[in-house]
């Protein structure tokens, strides 16, 4: 019985203990969301209210609290927020040269570190800062601030800053907490007031961002800034010559420094070649990129987009603090966030205001009151004792003008008036008094007024902000779409390539065997075997890809211009057939049969054409008793081309004994059609913009810059082209062009009419003076181009409008020619009213009906016109022996024997 109380007891004792357990789980996930919290909501994210981190807020109540218009040492600062900011002087620090650098909220004296070049700024101790006029306009309204106690409960801080304007959106932010984090990209000072305007007024706005360091950004996949957003930033690069090419201005989370070691990278892996780099960066950016001779820069130039930080993809992540709790939200939506509050404090200001202003009438009233009255000379008032009684006495006197004032006279309001001073009630000008009180009333009637217009006031004051510190804040990043810079296009050719054909390797390390020709460490090599079957593979050391090969070559994706013509003997029914063939788009390393697909099938001749050559081959027969005529020859233009899946025709069911080439072969395929994408900026064969012609051989195209510079360029679609163009044309050496331009010497305005000069590719040549002040006013290729010349006629210089057909004023002459003046009078303006070219409107319907020959199934195989790199191609000659003498039908293709 004793042992059974005892083990109950036990028990009991147990469950007492197992009630004061507290779970290490339960701990570990308290302190970890504690702790989460904390830096989420006081640290990492800023709130939307006045887009600033806990950290920021309190370095600029700082700055605040030690203003007196004098720049402070930003040591002395560091150590003022310390009392609000619990985590050390190096954060406070780093956080204040952040601020600073942005050029809005701090004006900054000393070294202040460079974000472009990545230079740091010098030690707090020898820089100095101090609040911006801005900042002073924008940020601080102690009377509309919401207060709280510091960390250590000794001092008051904002929860946030007043902040009467998107200065989240226009400085950007970023910040890792704990399971999220925030990528806010910066934007225009000068859009995001207008945007603002646009939300008072009730649109929708639609930002993009704009960096300090300038570049080319795409924004269409922007998504509003959101999660799942991207934004291509592009470094700008001029060519300022063939050999030299300049970057001016750097992508956005980019140094110089970091740009040029990456360019380095670039060149030692052979991604590109370059001779040498320097760095000229002062005030601006300016990195100089020397090419190693025979090298294109405008392939160099999307070579350093492709394969260098000269372009870079930023994805934004807003989130914010809103409610005392993360939010992602569209930077519209925070724009919209930030506009509805900015009203919102202006109402309050006014609000403020309106009341100051009315107890400044109310006490006036009831001093001019007490004054004129002669309250403080009555019996009643003289002896009284105590406050108490002279309250009881001055209610008593004030009751009758009770309704004058808009609130009750309180206590407070007695006490400030027995503390007036006898001198200043003796001196009381009643006057004075009144004016006093119809100018607050004026200024009580303009306050009302906003309040009842607030949408109104809020756009005044956007706009004043605007006009007050929007100079110098214009845009910096130009807006424009990329073309996609693809990688094998540009990639330098780095690498050798060998090829084995008895033992069926390729690769770049059999430096033994059979030399290809030259490529790139990243492209694709495609190979054709004599089974009548291809593959694709990626450049390696050594790879296996089947044994007795019959081409190796580089691989164009999508390249339809390249056309493969091949006759090949059917392993089963031993009948040869005949087929083009382009190889479009395929899966890597997977064998395609380009045949029917029997055992035994064998290719009999095979060549690849990179401009869809079609050449002749003679086919000699085994002799037969059937067979008289035992040679004939087969013209490959006579094929249509068709995809690699195509079965071919039938060429001979007969034994055939050997194939040998007869004539070369001539492009079946019609020239190049190329357009000009003036949003890219680039040439394009997808039909995108204007139409340039179709292009084949030495045909070039003609540029004209707005400076009068000319230049003929090939018809390549990696060649960049100038902002500045105002003339993009395919170049015919017998049309003449009528210009107008002002010679710099004289100032007058020359008219002449020529045909540019076949130069070289490349080269560069004005077509205008060369005297300083030179310009040219316009080009037409029109054969009638008729102008509007205001001319300044008499003494009095009066305005006089004429018609002009330029192709009247002179004769075709040369290239060189000054030109005859366009008046003989001074002329103010020149403007092009119409261009009349006959023979282009005949054109039309002819031109229209070419395009329409894109619809026809050839015109798929129109495409690239270049020659293909590292092509390695075996002439294949069979005897034929124990032929397969057997009689198949057509099989549905259309035999030619």
């Amino acid at each position: 019985m004793s042992e059974d109380l005892n083990n109950d007891e036990i028990t009991a004792n147990n469950e007492d203990k197992l009630h004061n357990i507290t779970s290490l789980d339960g701990l570990y996930e308290n302190w970890f969301l504690d702790y989460a919290s904390y830096v989420i909501l006081d640290r990492a994210v800023p709130h939307i209210n006045d887009g600033l981190k806990p950290v920021q807020r309190r370095i600029l109540h700082s700055l605040k609290e030690m203003d007196d218009g004098r720049f402070n040492k930003a040591a002395n600062v560091i150590g003022n927020t310390m009392k609000y900011h619990p985590h050390g002087d190096a954060s406070i620090g780093d956080a204040m040269v952040q601020i600073g650098q942005k050029n809005l909220l701090i004006d900054c004296q000393g070294n202040w570190g460079d974000p472009v070049t990545g230079d740091s700024a010098a030690a707090p101790r020898y820089i100095e800062a101090r609040l911006s006029k801005f900042a002073l306009d924008v940020v601080f309204n102690p009377d509309t601030t919401d207060w709280q106690a510091s960390y250590d409960g000794r001092n008051r801080e904002p929860i946030t800053l007043p902040v009467k304007f998107p200065l989240l959106l226009a400085q950007g932010a970023d910040g890792i907490a704990v399971g999220l984090a925030t990528k806010i990209l910066p934007h225009n000072f000068i859009e995001l007031i207008d945007a603002s305007i646009e939300v008072l007024k009730g649109v929708r706005p639609n930002l993009v961002p704009d960096f300090s360091t300038g570049g080319m950004a795409d924004t269409s996949a922007y998504n509003e800034g959101q999660r799942g957003g991207k934004v291509r930033v592009r470094a700008k690069i001029v060519e300022r010559d063939k050999k030299t090419l300049a970057i001016t201005e750097i992508p956005f989370t980019t140094t110089t420094g970091g740009l040029m070691e990456s360019i380095v990278s670039a060149n030692e892996k052979g991604k590109i070649k370059i001779k040498k780099i320097e760095d000229n960066t002062a005030s601006t950016v300016e990195i100089i990129v020397h090419l190693a001779p025979g090298i294109s820069p405008d392939v160099t130039i999307d070579a350093l987009y492709a394969f260098t930080d000269c372009e870079v993809s930023i994805s934004p992540n807003t989130c914010v603090i809103q409610s005392d709790r993360p939010r992602f939200m569209s930077v519209n939506d925070m724009l919209s966030e930030s506009t509805h509050n900015t009203r919102r404090l202006l109402k309050m200001e006014l609000d403020i205001k309106l009341k100051e202003l009315m107890e400044k009438i109310f006490f006036s009233s009831l001093l001019k009151i007490f004054i004129q009255e002669g309250m403080y000379k009555h019996p009643d008032y003289e002896s009284s004792s105590n406050f108490e009684m002279v309250q009881e006495v001055l209610n008593r006197l004030f009751t009758p003008f009770f309704p004058q004032f808009y609130r009750e006279i309180l206590p407070e309001d007695y006490k400030k008036l027995i503390d007036k001073p006898m001198s200043s009630i003796t001196r009381f000008d009643v006057k004075k008094t009144d004016e006093q009180i119809k100018g607050l009333e004026e200024e009580i009637k303009e306050v009302k007024h906003h309040l009842k217009h607030l949408t109104d006031y809020t756009i005044a004051w956007f706009l004043k902000l605007k006009e007050k510190y929007g100079k110098g804040r214009e845009r910096k990043t130009e807006l424009r779409t990329f073309d996609r810079v693809e990688a094998a296009q540009v990639a330098l050719a780095n690498v050798k390539l060998y090829v084995n054909r008895a033992d069926g390797f390729i690769g770049t390390g059999l430096k033994k065997d059979e030399f290809v020709g030259d490529c790139s460490d990243i492209d694709e090599i495609i190979v054709f075997r004599e089974d009548g079957r291809c593959m694709i593979t990626k450049v390696q050391d050594k790879v296996f890809v089947g044994k007795e090969i019959i081409h190796v070559a580089v691989f164009k994706k999508n390249d339809e211009r390249t056309v493969y013509n091949m006759i090949y003997k059917d392993g089963q029914s031993g009948v040869s057939f005949i087929k083009r063939f382009s190889v479009v788009g395929v899966t890597r390393d997977k064998e395609y049969d380009l045949t029917k697909g029997t055992k035994g099938t064998r290719v009999l001749y095979f060549s690849a054409n990179p401009n869809g050559e079609a050449e002749v081959v003679n086919i000699q027969l085994k002799p037969q008793s059937k067979l008289k005529k035992l040679q004939f020859d087969e013209d490959f233009a006579a094929l249509t081309i068709k995809g690699r899946n195509s079965i071919g025709n039938i060429i001979t069911k007969y034994p055939v004994k050997k194939i040998s080439l007869k004539n070369k072969g001539k492009s079946t395929l019609s020239g190049r059609k190329i357009w000009y994408d003036d949003t890219l900026k680039r040439l394009n064969a997808d039909g995108r913009g204007k139409y340039l012609g179709e292009f084949d051989g030495d045909d070039r195209i003609l540029t004209v810059l707005s400076n009068g510079i000319y230049e003929l360029t090939s018809f390549d679609l990696n060649n960049h082209f100038d902002d500045k163009m105002i003339v993009i044309e395919k170049y015919n050496p017998e049309k003449v062009y009528s210009v107008v331009h002002l010679e710099g010497k004289s100032k007058n305005y020359l008219v002449k009419r020529f045909t540019f000069e076949n130069a070289a590719i490349g080269k560069q040549t004005s077509i205008i003076s060369d005297e300083a002040g030179s310009k040219l006013v316009l080009i037409s290729g029109a054969a009638q181009a008729i102008v509007n010349v205001q001319q300044l006629k008499g003494k009095e210089q009066t305005p006089e409008m004429l018609e002009v057909d330029l192709s009247t004023l002179i004769d075709v002459k040369g290239m060189k020619a000054m030109g005859n003046r366009l008046s003989l009078h001074p002329v103010k303006t020149v403007e092009l009213l119409q261009e009349i070219n006959p023979e282009v409107e005949e054109s039309v319907a002819d031109e229209d009906a070419g395009d329409n020959e894109d619809l026809s199934p050839d015109a798929e195989n129109e495409s690239s016109s270049q020659n293909e790199p590292g092509a390695a191609s075996k002439p294949v000659d069979f005897e034929i022996t124990n032929p397969d003498d057997i009689e198949i039908d057509d099989d549905g293709q259309l035999g030619l024997f």
